[in-house]
């Protein structure tokens, strides 16, 4: 499989690029065919603002293409959010990865997940935990994320998520 061409930079803590990743967020959550009122109760978690982008604990970046002839509707192919743990500097959550559903399966979201380990073990992490969409999980288990178990929706009361560790820096 060939990857979309694409850069990854930091994201932009602005209103305009905030705007763009919960677009972005929110249409990649619905891809799986979501109802109404499940994307209703999501929105706030799929919601990102300037301040998050930009908290001391967060880091977030984008991919773009790499050409203007691959320009998706907001112009952002995918990003990934990553978040220091408080209670360990042995780990880090994947705390969001959406890719632009035009995209999906063409290789950016592994290219991302590689680059947000790479900055994980940058910052001192061996390992990223995931609490992933169950769509999702077979791309976690393919990159050689281990489940864990569950844990609950932050968004849905009483639905459970998988939860994966993924090895980033050798113990």
């Amino acid at each position: 499989m060939q990857t979309v061409p694409h850069s990854i930079r930091p994201a932009r803590a602005d209103n305009d690029e905030a705007r763009q990743l919960s677009t972005l967020a929110l249409r990649a959550k619905a891809y799986w065919g979501y109802s109404a009122e499940f994307m209703a109760a999501c929105r706030d978690e799929l919601s990102y603002t300037p301040a998050q982008i930009s908290a001391a604990s967060a880091h977030v970046y984008v991919a773009e293409p790499a050409e203007l002839s691959l320009k998706s509707p907001t112009s952002i192919l995918g990003f990934y959010a990553l978040e220091e743990l408080a209670d360990s500097d042995m780990e880090m959550e994947l705390a969001a990865l959406f890719i632009e559903p035009a995209y999906i399966g063409q290789g950016l979201g592994r290219a991302l997940l590689r680059h947000a380990q790479q900055i994980a073990q940058k910052l001192g992490a061996q390992d990223l935990l995931i609490q992933a969409d169950p769509n999702a999980a077979g791309f976690y288990q393919a990159a050689g994320a281990t489940l864990l178990g569950q844990r609950e929706s932050d968004s849905i009361p009483g639905r459970y998520l998988p939860l994966f560790q993924l090895t980033v820096a050798a113990r």
